[in-house]
């Protein structure tokens, strides 16, 4: 899976935000705001990369326990594509 193009990540103060450019900006207006964990996986998503190459990042990055970094990877996952930013 990977972010489809015309998506962005910026830094904004001490966050970061998703901006759309090109094409990408004419089906999506919003706004999007990202803790760091978010930014992370997010840019792990520039590339193409499996579920569990992001999870096994996300453990490593985080030293957490599987199931949490699967529950809480999937959950953002599932709002990337829900907002239409996924190249599944």
């Amino acid at each position: 899976m990977k972010i489809k193009d015309g998506f962005l990540l910026r830094q904004f103060g001490e966050g970061s935000i998703v901006v759309a450019v090109g094409e990408g900006s004419e089906n999506f207006n919003k706004l999007i705001t990202l803790n760091s964990v978010g930014a992370f996986i997010f840019k792990k998503l520039g590339n193409d990369i499996t579920r569990e190459e992001l999870i096994k990042s996300v453990i490593d990055r985080y030293d957490i326990d599987k199931e949490t970094a699967e529950r809480d990877t999937d959950a953002f996952i599932g709002k990337l594509k829900e907002a239409g930013l996924l190249d599944a």
